[in-house]
């Protein structure tokens, strides 16, 4: 069994259902190509779960690890740039602000059962670092404009 999931165009799985879903006995999942709108995931619901339980697992076992050892947060720190590397352009104070709300966010979402918050959580603070990274655009963004540019109209308000 392939660890790569199988594309095919949308149209497939409504003209050949049993052709196409066959295709899922020999790839994990498979990748729903759509003119008309976000691609799609096809996956049997026992290896959903399964990647459901992996990350649970692994979500727990990192929180474990981060709250259980007195050093374990500085293990953490150390270990962060080697999984994301653009934490290196982070302040240190950010850099520990990250890995606490990761920490956080990944116990919360572990929770509920929906990861899409630690999602957004990473692109946030990537987006972050990218500010840091470029001494231009972060001199834009932090430097006193001095001027009060008058009340901001309420976005839900303006057509």
């Amino acid at each position: 069994m392939s660890t790569d999931g199988a594309s095919v165009h949308f149209s497939e799985l409504v003209n050949r259902n049993r052709r196409t879903l066959a295709r899922l006995e020999d790839s994990r999942s498979l990748l729903l190509r759509r003119r008309d709108g976000e691609d799609l995931v096809l996956t049997t619901a026992s290896r959903a779960e399964q990647d459901r339980t992996v990350v649970s697992a692994a979500t727990r076992m990192l929180l474990a690890m981060a709250r259980r050892e007195p050093g374990s947060m500085e293990l953490l720190l150390d270990l962060l740039p080697d999984a994301f590397p653009w934490v290196r352009f982070l302040p240190e104070a950010d850099l520990h602000a990250f890995a606490v709300e990761l920490v956080d966010t990944m116990r919360a979402a572990d929770s509920v059962g929906n990861n899409a918050s630690v999602a957004q959580l990473l692109v946030e603070w990537q987006h972050t670092a990218e500010v840091y990274s470029d001494p231009e655009l972060l001199a834009a963004l932090t430097r006193d404009h001095g001027d009060d540019y008058g009340p901001v109209p309420d976005p839900r308000e303006v057509a």
